[in-house]
């Protein structure tokens, strides 16, 4: 487990392998996935894959709550490449950096993680210039996955 605290809202975060989380943590990570990916985007979708044991998670928490999170996905499980997915923060807090925030501490653990590489992910298009911003390129076509466009997105080591 990693801890660090940052300015930014006395924010502090935390990278764990699924063994590693406490109950609680579970429960507020699966929470919020719920609250954004089923209940605000309207998807019906198994977010339950059979990916999370083998996963490592990055939690952003401001005081106690949990305010945005990571899935870091090893190369080989989803894509090719270590992949980040399940990216999402918290309703209540978006527009105060966030989500920039919590994607900067993601690459950094991948980095950490497994060293030099490229990682993928699977884009909202509404996104596409906030990944592009943070080093994402379009790798492929528009796709619709659970009612939503998306696009894969590169960031070359």
């Amino acid at each position: 487990m990693r801890n660090s605290s940052s300015s930014l809202m006395n924010l502090k975060h935390s990278l764990k392998s699924f063994h590693e989380l406490s109950i609680n943590e579970l429960y507020d990570l699966l929470r919020l996935r719920s609250e954004v990916f089923v209940v605000e985007q309207n998807c019906v979708f198994l977010d339950l894959d059979d990916k999370d044991q083998k996963c490592f998670h990055l939690l952003l928490y401001q005081e106690n709550g949990l305010v945005a999170y990571t899935r870091i996905v090893p190369a080989g499980l989803s894509y090719e490449e270590v992949a980040i997915g399940r990216v999402v923060s918290s309703p209540a807090f978006r527009g105060k950096g966030l989500g920039r925030k919590v994607m900067e501490l993601t690459l950094d653990a991948c980095y950490q993680l497994f060293g030099s590489c490229d990682i993928r992910l699977g884009a909202q298009t509404y996104a596409l210039g906030f990944y592009e911003s943070l080093g994402f390129k379009s790798d492929g076509e528009i796709y619709d996955e659970d009612g939503i466009e998306h696009i894969e997105m590169v960031r070359k080591a």
